[in-house]
């Protein structure tokens, strides 16, 4: 699915901002969240529905998705054993013998923001990072990579090829969006996560104006009739709010980060009051100044990752992502990201220290993939692990003789982003962020490339 923009005249350009539909969150975790669309999976795969299935990685039970670094530690050969989370937290306080839970970063100042980005992972591994510059060597310079292997029982290892380049995030920022929406319930419902899941499988949310203009389809599937369609979300579609966070993650509907965006903004502003009628609803965006606005977005996405460690030069969402949020809630400041930023997101996920433990997995198991499988997670290399994936891309073409545009493989910009946690049947895992912006190739295709090539170097 696309949104294509063409301008004519001298300076004719196309842009591209994702997605192709890949789809998320366990097989079975209709009980548990009350997407529809997993219960016509579940079927699927019991042979009772035609259709796609997911490959052996994609099929994993929500009971068996975990977050790797709690509760974990990692033995030395010339060492005792340390926990895992105080090895790549040199700001943490030293632990318990027996931790049940790692402590929650407090940063004083931003020179701990900025330590915290910089010094948060183990020096390079000398023979990982050899490897990485090797493969690395004859491409392109605007490829960055951070990539930190976690098997557990042995120390991790981290590799970086020009990790602190900037790019546009794309739909990675998204997962901003995520962390925002379940900030704002923990904040509604500090402690009590039975009223969070209850909160996301009941509130019902109509599609409205938000939604325009985007064109990214999204799975619908009525349990009772077992009707099932993909196209992009109209007005008058009703989600829970757990569905449109899933459409969010999965297929990467914009329209359905926007709708998200908006009811974190409503969670923030109404607190025990939420959800405000239509009418209290409109009179909050209609009648606030867009400034308050604006900061208050602002403040939603990006905040939390402050908490957790990401320095603002790391990654920070700018904007809404359609164009009829960016008008009633403006933007600021510009969006992007690192690899460094983007793989400190992974870690702390695996810690369980974005926002606490429960919203840490939810979040990892909305990102796992268990149907279609694109760009990075789809190398056939990666059939049989679980991949816990976001991807987000922008192109743009200008006039070139004898250039023909395409699809990811823009002349004046080619962004492509892939973040994963990749989970082996060996027992290696290792999290990674890649970013690039290599103009006139396809890009999807060259990093589905890359993923099997970074396999490859974990197996050395």
């Amino acid at each position: 699915m696309q949104k294509m923009l063409r301008i004519t005249g001298l300076l004719f350009f196309a842009i591209l901002i994702l997605v192709e539909p890949s789809l998320e969150y366990p097989v079975d975790g209709y009980a548990e969240s009350g997407i529809r669309r997993l219960e016509r999976l579940r079927i699927r795969i019991d042979d009772s529905l035609r259709g796609f299935v997911p490959p052996k990685g994609g099929q994993k039970s929500i009971n068996e998705i975990r977050l790797n670094f709690v509760d974990t530690t990692v033995a030395f050969r010339d060492s005792t054993p340390e926990p895992l989370a105080m090895l790549l937290d040199p700001l943490s306080q030293a632990p318990a013998a027996k931790p049940v839970h790692p402590p929650r970063l407090r940063l004083k100042n931003a020179a701990d923001t900025l330590y915290s980005t910089l010094g948060i992972f183990p020096r390079a591994n000398k023979e990982l990072q050899q490897r990485l510059n090797a493969l690395f060597a004859n491409r392109d310079r605007s490829y960055s990579l951070a990539l930190l292997e976690i098997t557990p029982g042995q120390a991790p290892r981290y590799g970086g090829i020009r990790e602190h380049l900037q790019y546009s995030p794309g739909s990675v920022g998204k997962l901003a969006i995520a962390v925002g929406i379940f900030e704002e319930l923990s904040r509604l419902f500090p402690g009590d996560i039975e009223a969070r899941k209850q909160l996301l499988r009941k509130r019902m949310i109509v599609a409205e104006n938000w939604i325009h203009h985007d064109d990214h389809g999204v799975p619908f599937y009525d349990i009772a009739s077992g009707v099932s369609a993909f196209r992009p979300i109209k007005e008058g579609d009703v989600f829970s709010l757990w569905e449109w966070i899933d459409h969010m993650i999965s297929p990467s509907s914009n329209a359905a980060a926007s709708t998200v965006w908006k009811e974190a903004m409503l969670i923030r502003h109404f607190g025990e009051h939420y959800p405000p009628s239509k009418e209290e609803e409109n009179a909050f965006f209609d009648t606030t100044p867009k400034s308050v606005l604006s900061e208050m977005a602002l403040s939603i996405v990006n905040d939390p990752l402050r908490r957790i460690g990401i320095a603002e030069a790391d990654w920070r969402l700018g904007s809404f992502f359609t164009n009829t949020g960016q008008r009633r809630v403006p933007g600021g400041g510009g969006s992007f990201a690192t690899p460094r930023g983007l793989l400190l997101f992974l870690l702390r996920l695996e810690q369980g220290r974005v926002i606490d433990e429960w919203s840490s997995l939810e979040i990892k198991r909305l990102m796992y993939m268990t149907e279609k499988r694109i760009r990075y997670a789809s190398a056939p290399r990666l059939s049989d692990c679980a991949v816990y994936f976001k991807s987000g891309s922008l192109y743009r073409c200008q006039p070139e003789p004898g250039f023909q545009c395409g699809k990811y493989k823009g002349n004046r910009d080619n962004y492509m982003n892939s973040v994963a946690i990749v989970e082996r049947p060996d027992g290696k895992i290792y999290l990674v962020a890649l970013m690039s912006n290599v103009l006139r190739i396809n890009s999807a295709v060259e990093h589905q490339t890359l993923a099997t090539y970074i396999d490859r170097i974990i197996d050395q």
